[in-house]
């Protein structure tokens, strides 16, 4: 089990999974006064909840999580138990004499492998609101437990992915973390380098599917979905946080080829913490960056699961 350290100030992460079913979950909670939030969606396919509120002229200004899921839509079922885990706590925004926790969430569709009947539930978001804090797993683990690439010529081609944590910290206090389950139609690259993608039928060798596309292969790219959340102590806006996302997706493009289909719902939220003064171009670069390499912690931590080689099984 490869382990990540957030060093963002205020933020928790934490998940749990079916290792079995291969499936799971990956919450980020806010700081207890919440944060400022936003989010971009590419592709056309997107399972998400809460996300309306999101938007500049909605009345709420902040949230209290997000939820990252397996299990396709049915995983969104997860947020609620993140949602009644808060409530516990107190935590949410007041209405009367209640708080009703905001929690925003995405899903990733996972049901080519392993069970396809088992998905997050209410308890598994519970279970991982619970365990959050400063440590948590990558690779096979949380929503990046059934996530796989390389699916272009048939998912008994693809690889098995998982997910990543990337972060970088400036000397002025500014810090901006992504985590990335990666579940790609394509494959996973460094710089001109394939890290996980599609397989030939030796199941060792990676073809292209860049260059398919370019050959004008055409195939239905269904099964697919990268979900990620960015989060900052920077002091940004609704609106500025959204912009954030919207930057943080040249990221996925300088990672995965191909990216953003008609069958992708790839999804990046922004949550800020409010606590350092910056400009939004430095805080979007910063995510941009620490999305590509949270896409490539994703291939690096994976491991072998469900019938599917990974990258450290193709080069021993």
């Amino acid at each position: 089990m490869d382990i990540r350290t957030t060093h963002v100030p205020g933020f928790k992460i934490g998940t749990a999974d079916d290792r079995e079913g291969l499936t799971g979950v990956t919450v980020f909670l806010a700081p207890e006064d919440g944060a400022a939030a936003g989010l971009d969606v590419r592709g056309c396919a997107p399972g998400t909840r809460e996300t309306d509120l999101l938007s500049p002229e909605k009345t709420v200004q902040k949230i209290h999580a997000v939820v990252l899921s397996g299990g396709s839509a049915f995983g969104l079922e997860a947020d609620s138990g993140v949602m009644r885990y808060l409530a516990e706590q107190g935590i949410g925004f007041p209405v009367g004499d209640s708080a009703v926790p905001i929690v925003c969430g995405a899903v990733l569709f996972d049901l080519s492998i392993g069970d396809p009947h088992a998905f997050p539930d209410l308890e598994m978001g519970i279970k991982a609101a619970s365990a959050a804090g400063t440590d948590f797993p990558v690779g096979c683990y949380g929503a990046g437990t059934g996530a796989s690439v390389g699916k272009l010529t048939g998912f008994e081609h693809a690889m098995k992915s998982g997910a990543g944590y990337a972060e970088i910290i400036l000397p002025d206090g500014l810090a901006v973390g992504t985590y990335m389950a990666v579940n790609a139609c394509g494959e996973i690259y460094d710089q001109d380098k394939i890290l996980a993608g599609a397989l030939a039928d030796d199941d060792r060798t990676i073809i292209s599917s860049h260059r398919l596309m370019l050959e004008g292969y055409e195939r239905n790219m269904g099964g697919n979905t990268s979900i990620g959340c960015i989060i900052t102590n920077a002091d940004l806006t609704k609106t500025e946080c959204r912009m954030v996302s919207t930057m943080a997706h040249d990221g996925l493009a300088r990672s995965i080829r191909p990216v953003h289909t008609s069958m992708d719902g790839d999804t990046l939220f922004t949550m800020a913490s409010g606590e350092v003064k910056t400009t939004i171009d430095t805080v979007g670069y910063l995510a941009e960056e620490a999305v590509r390499l949270a896409v490539l912690d994703a291939a690096a931590s994976a491991e072998g699961m469900g019938g599917r080689p990974a990258y450290r099984d193709i080069i021993k």
